[in-house]
This record gives C-alpha cells, sequence and structure tokens, in this order.
C-alpha cells in the first residue's frame, strides 16, 4: 500500500461503520512498527474494539504495549470514562456546598449526550496537541468512531468556539464555560493540525458498495467543508478474481464493479487504493499483517472443501411473524455501524406493510440510508400502508428552538429573550430535540407498528442515556399518587417495545452486539431478538475464499444460537438487497431461495 510506503505523522481513518476501518488502522500501525517506527494506535470510537483485534486489555490513560509488535502502543479514549471525568471536575468543587437535590439536578443535567461528546473531545484533543504526550512517537494513527460520530467530533471546536464567542451569560448546559473558554486555543490548535496536509491524512475507508462509497462521498464533502482536503480513499474488501465457478462470487463481483463505476467524482479524483478481501477475520498480529502485504506475501486461504454444517435459524419472516401478533408496536433495529441494520428494518417494515398493516419507517440514523434502500417510489399496494421518513437533527433543532422562542420567551424581555437565544445555540440543543422527536413517533406505536432504524451503536446509546435523564426526571418531580408513562418505561415494556440487535457472523460484530445486549439491560431494557445478516454460510458458496469465510461463520452462529431467546439468519445475498420486491425477498426466500438466485 502507498499509505503504508509514505505515510505522513498523522493518519486518521473514518468511513461508515463495518467497512474496515479499525483493521486497516491497525494493520497500518503494525506494518510501520514493523518498519522500526515508534507508533501510537489511539481509538476514539465509543465501541472501540481495539483489545478484542490484538488479544489485550487495551488501557486508557497509559498506553499499552501490543505483544509481538515492539514499538507499537495502543490507547482507548473511552467516552464514558472521559465524560465521567469531566462530571467529577465540575461538580467537584460543589460538593459540601450545595444541598443534594442542587447535586443531582447537576448530575441530570451533565448526563446526556452533549457532555460525553465534549469530554472525550477533549481528551481527542489534548493528545492531538500535546508533545509530551505524544512526542516520542513517529506516527499516531487514530481510528476514529463511525462516520456520523467522527464529524460531530471534528465540528466541535468550531461549534463550541462560536458558542463562547456569542455567550455572555456565563453557563452552558455543559456547566461553567470558564473551563471550555480555557480549550479555546487548543481547540485551534487541533483544527489547525487535522488541516495540515504536512503533517495529516485522513483516510477515507469504503467497501465497494453503494452505500458506503455514498458515505465515504458525504465525508468527503464534509471534512473539506472544514478545510480538511488532505484525503485518501482506501477501498477495503474487493473480493479476488478466482477459477473456481461459483455464481455467487461472479454475481458479487459483478455488483462491486457496478458500484465502482458509479463513484462520485470527487471520490474519484482522490489517492485511492484498494485492499483484497481476506480469507479469515482481522484478529491476531498474523492476519493485520496479511491485510497489507504485498500480493505474493499474503496468508494462504485455509484449506476449507464444504463450509461446513449451519446451525438451525429461522428466516427473518419467522421474526416478522411474531411482532405482527401484537397488531402494533415499536420495533427499534440496533447494532454496530455497517451489520445492516437500515436493511433489517426496512425489510421487516415493508414485510408488514404488504401484509396489510400501517407501518411508519423512520430512522434517527444521522447517515439516514433508508431512501438508498428503499431506492424507488413504493408500490401503491405498499404506499398506503407504509410512511417513510426520517428523524432529521438539524430540522428538529430548528423546530425545537421556534419551539422555546415562542413559548417560554414570548413574555421574556429583550435581555431575557437574547439569553434564551443564546442557550439554544447551543450543540446540546440538537439532542434535546431528537430526543423529543423520537417520543413523538413512539406515541403512534400504540396504534401502528414503528420501525426504527437507529444510529451506530454509540449514537444510539446516547440517545438512550438521554431517554433515561428524561424519565429520572418525570419521576422525581411526580407526585407518588400520580401515574405517568415516559418514553424510557415504554423502551422497558416488551409488549411495547421489541429491540432488534443486528450482527454479522465475525468475531467482533458478535462480541459489540453482545456488549450492546449488556448496555441494554443496565438500562433496564431486554433485548427481544438477534439477526444475524449477511452470512456465507446461509448461502452455500463455491468459491475456496467464501467457502473459507465461511467456515469461519460457523462458531459465530453457534454462540448466537446458544444465547439469545430468539434469532433469525439472513444469507450473504447476489443482488443488493434494495427496493421493496427485494427486501420482501431477503425476508421470506430463506437460504436456499436466495442461494438459488445466485445461481440463475
Amino acid at each position: 500500500m502507498e499509505l503504508v510506503a509514505h505515510p505522513t505523522r498523522l493518519l486518521f481513518f473514518t468511513g461508515k461503520g463495518g467497512v474496515g476501518k479499525t483493521s486497516l488502522a491497525c494493520a497500518t500501525a503494525v506494518t510501520l512498527a514493523d518498519r522500526g517506527r515508534k507508533v501510537l494506535l489511539v481509538s476514539t470510537d465509543p465501541a472501540s474494539n481495539l483489545g478484542q483485534v490484538f488479544g489485550v486489555s487495551i488501557g486508557e490513560k497509559v498506553p499499552t504495549p501490543i505483544d509481538g509488535v515492539p514499538g507499537l502502543d495502543a490507547l482507548n479514549i473511552n467516552p464514558e470514562t472521559a465524560a465521567q471525568t469531566y462530571r467529577d471536575r465540575v461538580i467537584g468543587p460543589v460538593r459540601g456546598i450545595l444541598p443534594p437535590d442542587a447535586l443531582k439536578g447537576m448530575e441530570e443535567q451533565l448526563s446526556g449526550a452533549c457532555t460525553t461528546e465534549i469530554a472525550a473531545f477533549d481528551e481527542f484533543t489534548g493528545l492531538l496537541t500535546d508533545g509530551l504526550a505524544t512526542g516520542r512517537y513517529d506516527h499516531v494513527i487514530f481510528d476514529t468512531a463511525p462516520t456520523g460520530h467522527t464529524l460531530r467530533l471534528l465540528q466541535l471546536p468550531t461549534a463550541w468556539s462560536n458558542f463562547l464567542e456569542s455567550n455572555q451569560s456565563g453557563a452552558s448546559c455543559l456547566g461553567p464555560l470558564s473551563g471550555l473558554d480555557k480549550q479555546r486555543q487548543q481547540y485551534a490548535r487541533a483544527v489547525a493540525e487535522l488541516a495540515n496536509g504536512a503533517t495529516t491524512t485522513m483516510v477515507l475507508v469504503a467497501r465497494p458498495q453503494r452505500a458506503a462509497l455514498a458515505e465515504a462521498d458525504r465525508t468527503s464533502s464534509e471534512l473539506a467543508a472544514l478545510g480538511i482536503t488532505n484525503q485518501r480513499l482506501v477501498i477495503n474488501g474487493m473480493l479476488p478474481d478466482s477459477k473456481a465457478k461459483d455464481p455467487l462470487a461472479a454475481a458479487l463481483r459483478a455488483r462491486e464493479a457496478q458500484a465502482l463505476e458509479g463513484i462520485a467524482e470527487a471520490l474519484r479524483l482522490l489517492p485511492q487504493e484498494r485492499v483484497s478481501l481476506q480469507p479469515r477475520n482481522m484478529v491476531g498480529v498474523a492476519a493485520l499483517r496479511a491485510l497489507v502485504a504485498p500480493p505474493g506475501e499474503l496468508l494462504a486461504t485455509p484449506p476449507a472443501d464444504e463450509p461446513g454444517e449451519l446451525p438451525s435459524l429461522p428466516p427473518l419472516a419467522t421474526l416478522a411473524d411474531q411482532i405482527e401478533q401484537e397488531g402494533h408496536g415499536l420495533v427499534m433495529v440496533l447494532g454496530k455501524g455497517g451489520v445492516g441494520k437500515t436493511t433489517v428494518a426496512a425489510a421487516i417494515a415493508v414485510e408488514l406493510a404488504s401484509r396489510g398493516h400501517d407501518v411508519h419507517l423512520t430512522t434517527t440514523d444521522p447517515a439516514a440510508h433508508l431512501s438508498m434502500t428503499l431506492e424507488a417510489a413504493l408500490p401503491a399496494s405498499l404506499a398506503s400502508h407504509l410512511i417513510v421518513d426520517r428523524i432529521d437533527p438539524e430540522a428538529e433543532r430548528n423546530r425545537y428552538r421556534e419551539h422555546v422562542l415562542a413559548t417560554k420567551g414570548a413574555e421574556l424581555d429583550e435581555h431575557a429573550r437574547a439569553l434564551l437565544e443564546e442557550d439554544l445555540r447551543s450543540p446540546c440543543t440538537e439532542e434535546i430535540a431528537v430526543f423529543q422527536a423520537l417520543s413523538r413517533v413512539m406515541q403512534e406505536s400504540r396504534r401502528k407498528f414503528v420501525i426504527v432504524d437507529t444510529a451506530p451503536t454509540g449514537h444510539t446509546l446516547l440517545l438512550i442515556d438521554a431517554t433515561g435523564a428524561y424519565h429520572r426526571d418525570v419521576v422525581r418531580h411526580t407526585s407518588p399518587n400520580v401515574r405517568v408513562v415516559t418514553p424510557m418505561m415504554r423502551l422497558q415494556d416488551p409488549t411495547q417495545t421489541k429491540m432488534v440487535i443486528v450482527t454479522l457472523p465475525e468475531t467482533t460484530p458478535v462480541l459489540e452486539a453482545e456488549a450492546l445486549e449488556a448496555d441494554l439491560r443496565r438500562a433496564g431494557i431486554e433485548p427481544w431478538a438477534w439477526v444475524v445478516n449477511s452470512s456465507l454460510a446461509a448461502a452455500s458458496p463455491r468459491d475456496p475464499l467464501l467457502v473459507a469465510r465461511a467456515r469461519q461463520e460457523l462458531p459465530h452462529i453457534e454462540r448466537v444460537v446458544r444465547s439469545v431467546p430468539r434469532a433469525a439468519i439472513i444469507p450473504w445475498v447476489a443482488r443488493e438487497p434494495v427496493g421493496s420486491e427485494r427486501l420482501i425477498e431477503l425476508v421470506r426466500g430463506g437460504a436456499n431461495n436466495v442461494a438459488a438466485s445466485a445461481r440463475r
């Protein structure tokens, strides 16, 4: 790879969730360390899996040396840990001074998503601008969060700088502004460093798929708008040619070629590299070294004449049947970015609508790929039952701002109204507005089906955290004799809400799905079902590389079968599942029918 032949000192890997950012970041770090460089690998992803890749617990404050790779250290920036440190710093000085109720109110105020993001960004910019922390390293490589989260992280210095410039009231939803004001110069230095092409490269990672390439194009444009034009494109997971006559492999190569033909002009002009699909999961140093090695040095494909016996799991139609029995309700589809949440959510919605039920399909995902998944106008038989929209953060923020000014601000004097407008310019306003929009949608589920395609896991948990904070605030201020039903109560009630976790049959997605399940349970929410998506083992491949990958799926699928109350499996399909017809086929077809379609 040219990227490792002539690297800048700072490398940022970003892109749609699930495209292989972590694998490529880790492989690049290992390769540079093998060449005698001193390398620090940093994860800023809320769902970091560096420890899973290297098989070691990664430190959050002190870098962890990686066994078997002299010169390579790794570090996790854990947003939750950073947020707690931030809360302690803000609340600590007033403990013992303010009454308990006031302290509890401050803690609730500082429990939201905005606090988490600004705290994580403090850690991030500290590393980026602190020569004492990173000066001994030749290269610092950042494995960033999924695209929407990363862009928000990168935009924070500008957003908060503007807010600090205009806010004269001395307080914000993050507490005293004096602490933030001290960081202003550090934020400015961080943004300048990101835009410096002599020292920094933004590596946009994509798969040879329409959605991933479209996301890379959006990322590229938004980075350019921030003044960050020092970009490079890596297309990961290209299926190499093979002499084996496998209709499924041929169809997948054709689909990749079609996606690459439609690549946006702005992406086409970037320096570009392509990385082949590997015959094994990217776990362990040997696999990482093979990922960026020259073709002659690749690890051999593990021998596998047959993919092995697939553990028994029903098709997605079985879950749709059980969802249908209630006649209405909320279905939230969650999971790591890139596992196919949007496809699964759209497939369930289209299937229920095809059965004559009224369905509202929406998304809280900033990337919002629903329109691309549904592709064309719905046929009349579906359009009469299916509403499709998205919870647009910007639109919701503007609506919330106008509502607050028209109500709370209506009778304020000029000075007080100016202070309210300043507070509404805070980035926290968007989180509140999106939460309120989700609450409105949840109300509809009492009379129809509401299917929510959620954002990547980090955002989803932040959204649920916001719901929990609201729930606690309502309960605290409600008389014991008054019965209230908060959004969190609806999320916790399995008769009203079904949480569906989507995963891929691979090591990291399954482990992250298990971590998500544990986080939901800590919030009092019991996951209802799992969906194992894009299974090669369920598609009966013949190509040796695909067969090898299919065999490696089996223990992960078996793990799901053993540990969850209900689950379904979706085969890796030859044709991209876009449009209502193919989505229904995805639900009803089962492994045999889909595999047969690949051979047609």
